[in-house]
C-alpha cells in the first residue's frame, strides 16, 4: 500500500513538470536590437517611438524604483506618463520630481473601475507607436526595454512579462504557492491556444495599431480582472498574445505595504482567475495541489504506516519547489522547505475569495470596493 501510496505522490508532483515550461524573456543585449539602438537616445524601433504608461494610486512608495529604473534603461522611452489615479499620498509629487509626464485620472464614468480608467486616460494622452503598460510596483533591469522590444519583434503581436518577484518580509514570502500556481497558469502548454488567454497586468507591450483593434481597455472596462481580459480580446482580434518569465530582467515587490493588502490582492482575482484556464490547466494544477496537500500531511502521521510514503512526497515536492522559486522570485532559504506555511495561506486567500465574489458581490482593493463586473462602490 505504502509503495502505491508513493508512486501516485510521484506522479502528482510530474504534474507541476507538465504545466511549467521556461518561457524567460530573450536577452535583448545582443542580436538585431543592439544593432538598432544608441544607448541612452530615444531611438526608435523601425522609427517607432514608445510610450510608457504608468497607472498609480497611492503609490509614493514604489514609483521611485520604477522610475529610476527608467532612467537607466539602454533604450530609452519617447515619453513616460504617470496616470496618478486619485492617490492619497505624494505619488503626483514623486513622478514630476523624475521630470516625467503626470496626468490626474479624471472622475470615474459609469461602468468603469479605477484601474482600467486610469490607464485608458493614460493611453489618450499617449503619442507613441508603441505602448508599455507598467504597475508602478514593477523593477526593470538597465536592459529591460531592449529585452521586451527583442521579445515582440521575434514573436509579433502583443506580450506580457510575469514579473520576479521580490520578497523581504515573512509576511510577504507566504505567497510562494500562490506565485508558482500563478506560474503554471501563465506557463502551461495548454494555454497556448486558449481563446481566453491573458495577459500578465503588470508589464504589458503592443503596438496603437493592435491596442486600437481590439478596443484596449475600453473594451474591458468593467472587468475586474483586466489584464485577463484584455488578452482574450487581443486572442479575439486575431493578435497574438506571449507571456514571459521575468527571470532578472523585469521583476516586483508586490505588497510592501504589510499582509492586508496582500490577501486583498491575491483574494480580488483568485476565483475568477480559474475560469479563464484551459481545463487541462485547472486539472492539472488541481492534481498538483492535491498531492501537495497529501504530502504536507505527512508530520501528523508520525508512527503510522502512511508517514514515510507521504515524508518522501514532501522531500520530492520540496526540491521541485526550490527549482521552481529559481523562476518564480526571491522567497528566502527556508520558505520553500517551509512550503505548508504558504499553503494555508493559499486557501484561506480563496476562501476569503469565494466570500467576497460569492456572498458580497465585490472586492477590496486599494481603498475601494470594486463591485464584481462593475464599477466601484
Amino acid at each position: 500500500m505504502e509503495i502505491w501510496i508513493a508512486a501516485l505522490l510521484t506522479l502528482t508532483c510530474a504534474a507541476g513538470f507538465l504545466l511549467f515550461r521556461r518561457n524567460t524573456i530573450p536577452d535583448g543585449r545582443s542580436g538585431s536590437m543592439e544593432e538598432s539602438v544608441s544607448e541612452s537616445k530615444s531611438v526608435p524601433v523601425l522609427g517607432w517611438k514608445l510610450s510608457v504608461i504608468i497607472p498609480a494610486r497611492n503609490e509614493e512608495h514604489n514609483l521611485p524604483h520604477l522610475l529610476g529604473s527608467l532612467q537607466k534603461q539602454t533604450y530609452q522611452p519617447y515619453e513616460i506618463i504617470v496616470v496618478d489615479d486619485c492617490s492619497e499620498d505624494r505619488t503626483r509629487e514623486v513622478a514630476k520630481s523624475f521630470g516625467v509626464t503626470v496626468v490626474a485620472s479624471t472622475q470615474l464614468p459609469p461602468g468603469w473601475t479605477g484601474k482600467n480608467w486610469a490607464v485608458w486616460t493614460g493611453y489618450s494622452q499617449a503619442t507613441g507607436d508603441l505602448i508599455a503598460f507598467l504597475d508602478a510596483d514593477v523593477r526593470l533591469a538597465p536592459h529591460a526595454l531592449q529585452s521586451l522590444l527583442t521579445a515582440r519583434e521575434h514573436t509579433g503581436g502583443a506580450l506580457s512579462v510575469v514579473p520576479h518577484h521580490h520578497a523581504e518580509q515573512f509576511y510577504e514570502r507566504l505567497a510562494l504557492i500562490p506565485n508558482i500556481l500563478g506560474l503554471f497558469a501563465f506557463t502551461s502548454p495548454f494555454e497556448t491556444k486558449n481563446p481566453n488567454k491573458g495577459f500578465y497586468g503588470s508589464c504589458i507591450l503592443t503596438t496603437r495599431a493592435d491596442y486600437e483593434k481590439a478596443q484596449g481597455h475600453e473594451a474591458i472596462k468593467a472587468e475586474l480582472l483586466d489584464d485577463l481580459n484584455l488578452g482574450a480580446k487581443f486572442i479575439e482580434a486575431g493578435i497574438p498574445v506571449t507571456n514571459y518569465i521575468g527571470d532578472d530582467v523585469v521583476s516586483f515587490r508586490m505588497y510592501p505595504n504589510g499582509i492586508r493588502s496582500e490577501v486583498q490582492g491575491f483574494s480580488k482575482g483568485a476565483v475568477l482567475s480559474t475560469s479563464k484556464l484551459d481545463i487541462r490547466t485547472t486539472l492539472l494544477v488541481a492534481v498538483w495541489l492535491i498531492g501537495l496537500i497529501a504530502a504536507e500531511a505527512a508530520p501528523f502521521l508520525i508512527g503510522t504506516g502512511w508517514f514515510w510514503p507521504l515524508a518522501a512526497a514532501y522531500l520530492l515536492y520540496t526540491l521541485q519547489i526550490y527549482y521552481f522559486v529559481a523562476y518564480t522570485g526571491r522567497f528566502g532559504r527556508w520558505m520553500p522547505a517551509l512550503h505548508p506555511l504558504s499553503t494555508v495561506f493559499f486557501l484561506f486567500i480563496m476562501l476569503y475569495s469565494v466570500y467576497q465574489v460569492v456572498f458580497l458581490g465585490n472586492v477590496a482593493w486599494k481603498g475601494r470596493r470594486v463591485e464584481v463586473g462593475g464599477r466601484k462602490s
